[in-house]
């Protein structure tokens, strides 16, 4: 297939296929994130579930400090297939798993797998993203990826009834197939036509604490992805073994309060781009978070509409909070700037370091539902960084 000229129009061309892309990777990564936690839970207790996913996320961290190097001697594209092919063997590694170790390095290969193709799937936007119109182009491409995150949870209440946690795994790998022939396929698209501006980790780090907006940024990528890992390892722990609640109500539920991301970002993104700026809208989400995360912690009743309206309110602050924070930050670098893209998503690994090692503490003292109370007071603090930026209008 013939490269496509770099017109808005092909640009364009190339944005639709990162974004069918986007989609098949959200499903494949959606299907083990609400029962990778129950699913350690056959082999461990509820503290080393989340030793297990710090130590995987530690692993993360590193692989994507180095990361920036790697992209620009070997080129995303080349990068992208390989970490696809790790990707893969690590679902198979769950798929197979029947002890602790092999798990725990699945958990790790995963972890650090799901998050570098994503990393490679932002530059691969940003490459062709006109400034001008990067809400729509973030929030479209992300509109995408939770359309496959809406799919997964039906689709895993109905492969659990038919194989327990392994047919969750092997469909997940199964999607990495047509990723990588697209790959293949678009070859000529897609490979790398930008020169990388390779910043080392501690001066990237500098520069960003030295800008008041970029710091700002990255604290509210923080603190979303904080909930996010709250959200995805500790509330379905929660229904499913403290208040009893089944993958029959859970699939559903988990569908329903994923729609937000859906309705809501693009529209966000748009009014962003042409209209009031980013930090309002920002705030109004962590406003919702940190409300949503008390009742959270209030509600001890397992009635499947009640969860399902409080984890649809939950979504509502996080999809105003994730659609500015991605047209904040990416109407500030452009693709060349891969150092800072990388510490951009380093943000989920060290939520997912720090948010488990909070848990630890709070489970000390007091019972699961105490850390979503924890987690509310955290949220407001980011009232004030939201606050504090000024809006790129």
């Amino acid at each position: 297939m013939p490269a496509l000229k770099n017109s808005p129009k092909n640009n364009q061309k190339r944005l639709m296929t990162l974004y069918f892309l986007g989609l098949l990777l959200a499903v494949s990564t959606a299907l083990p994130a609400y029962i990778q936690s129950n699913f350690l839970r056959q082999f461990v207790s509820l503290n080393t579930v989340s030793l297990f996913f710090m130590t995987a996320n530690l692993a993360t961290v590193a692989a994507i400090l180095v990361f920036p190097k790697f992209i620009k001697e070997l080129t995303n594209y080349f990068l992208a297939k390989i970490v696809l092919i790790v990707y893969a063997s690590s679902l198979l590694g769950l798929a197979l798993a029947t002890n602790a170790g092999l798990a725990l390095i699945s958990i790790i290969l995963f972890s650090v797998a799901s998050n570098l193709i994503w990393i490679n799937m932002d530059v691969l936007v940003e490459s062709f993203s006109a400034n001008a119109s990067t809400g729509k182009t973030r929030t479209t491409y992300f509109t995408f990826i939770n359309t496959g995150w809406i799919l997964s949870p039906l689709l895993t209440t109905y492969l659990i009834g038919k194989g327990e946690y392994t047919l969750s795994f092997l469909i997940a790998g199964f999607l990495v197939i047509p990723v990588f022939l697209i790959f293949l396929f678009q070859a000529k698209n897609l490979k790398d036509k930008i020169k990388y501006r390779e910043v080392g980790v501690i001066t990237s780090l500098k520069n960003i604490w030295a800008k008041k907006n970029t710091r700002g940024i990255f604290f509210v990528a923080f603190l979303l992805q904080l909930f996010y890992s709250t959200a995805v390892i500790y509330v379905p722990l929660y229904l499913f073994q403290n208040l009893g609640m089944d993958w029959k109500a859970l699939g559903p539920i988990f569908s329903v309060m994923l729609i937000p991301f859906i309705i809501l970002e693009i529209p966000a993104g748009l009014i962003a781009d042409k209209y009031i700026g980013e930090k309002e809208i920002m705030s109004i989400g962590f406003i919702i978070l940190a409300i949503a995360l008390f009742l959270f912690y209030y509600i001890s009743v397992p009635n499947a509409w009640i969860w399902m309206a409080v984890l649809f309110f939950s979504r509502v602050g996080a999809a105003l909070v994730e659609a500015m924070r991605e047209t904040y930050f990416f109407k500030t670098v452009s693709a060349e700037d891969v150092s800072y893209i990388n510490i951009f998503r380093l943000t989920a690994p060290m939520a997912y370091i720090i948010g488990p090692g909070i848990s630890i503490l709070v489970f000390m003292f007091w019972p699961l539902n105490y850390l979503f109370l924890v987690m509310s007071i955290i949220m407001l603090f980011g009232l004030g960084f939201s606050l504090s930026l000024k809006d790129t209008k």
